[in-house]
């Protein structure tokens, strides 16, 4: 097992390498001009020369490979750069962020497979033990695929449009006008939920598919009933499946930002509604690692691509090692009852 994770992490190497061009290119290729938002904000002139003299000191005008290959010795050195706007070492920013970052996209995180657990687990259990009426089941099937074929931004449109209904005011807050808010913690959970849904049913009824009919058989032998079979037995023989299916659901919800933007407010901070302590957070809003990345990019209001690079290069080194998790727990044996 030692010598499994040694070579799992060499081998992270030249997934990271890779990850980080991607990161690089991507947001160079996102529309929007550092320079030209520089020379606005400092009222200087966007003539040619102050241009020129601009891009010859960030080092914009050496080949895309040559800036490639800084950027990451800076990073091997622990050096992510500057930052443009506030001439503060990137990292320095990037770190004094990651603390509220992570609360709030742990708080997402707890919301969403709060709802997704248990909903993805009973649904599998239901189609792969039960799974009558036929109909109902190949409808519940086919529903579960919609949802994992359905772009997030679309589920993000089809949430803003339910949840501001005047009903559903409770799960945020209501304006003094009348206005419903929807946008919190629990309403963008409640849609991340159904992200992380599809995966969690793939891998439980997959596991639960895996465990041979004698167990079943052997457990009715001996008087119990098909719950107490369910409960007793067979969920937890697949636990490695559930497992498999949280983390890769994990991945989906923290990787996300359409949900983020649009269902939990996009604010930089924790901000509470109410008094209840942690209600109060649940109604609230916020925003995570993602929308940090867009707000940053050329395209956002930030414009920093500096942070954009650290932050969506720490993204990703957060889904790959979910990814290795999943990678560990399906290295175990995957069949128990073999003997």
């Amino acid at each position: 097992m030692y010598g499994y994770i040694v070579r799992r992490l060499l081998a992270l190497i030249p997934t990271l390498l890779f990850a980080s061009l991607i990161v690089f290119a991507t947001v160079r290729m996102i529309p929007g001009d550092v320079i030209d938002m520089m020379l606005s904000q400092n009222d200087l002139a966007a003539d040619k020369l102050s241009r020129e003299q601009l891009v010859h000191a960030l080092g914009l005008d050496k080949p895309m490979a040559e800036q490639y290959l800084i950027w990451i010795a800076g990073i091997l050195k622990g050096d992510f750069g500057r930052s443009l706007w506030q001439s503060t070492p990137v990292l320095e920013l990037v770190l004094q962020r990651l603390p509220v970052t992570f609360e709030l996209g742990i708080i997402a995180l707890a919301v969403g497979l709060v709802i997704a657990l248990p909903i993805g687990v009973s649904t599998a259990v239901w189609l792969s033990e039960y799974g009558k009426p036929g109909w109902l089941a190949r409808a519940v099937e086919s529903g579960v695929e919609i949802v994992a074929g359905t772009p997030t931004i679309v589920l993000a449109i089809f949430g803003l449009l339910v949840f501001t209904q005047g009903a559903l005011g409770f799960l945020s807050f209501t304006a003094e006008g009348g206005a419903v808010f929807g946008r919190s913690f629990f309403i963008a959970g409640i849609m991340m939920s159904l992200i992380a849904i599809p995966l969690i049913v793939g891998a439980t009824r997959e596991a639960l598919q895996s465990i041979p009919a004698h167990v079943r058989e052997a457990s009715y032998a001996l008087g119990k009933d098909k719950i107490s079979t369910i409960r007793r037995v067979l969920l937890p023989a697949s636990r490695k499946g559930i497992a498999t299916g949280t983390t890769l659901g994990m991945g989906r919800i923290a990787g996300d930002t359409a949900i983020v933007i649009l269902l939990l407010g996009g604010t930089a901070t924790l901000e509470p509604q109410g008094t209840t302590p942690v209600l109060s957070t649940l109604k609230g809003t916020g925003s995570t690692l993602t929308t940090y990345v867009y707000n940053n990019s050329p395209a956002g209001e930030g414009n920093a691509p500096e942070k954009a690079y650290a932050a969506a290069f720490v993204l990703l080194v957060i889904v790959i090692l979910m990814n290795f998790v999943v990678d560990l727990i399906s290295r175990q044996r995957s069949d128990p009852w073999a003997r």
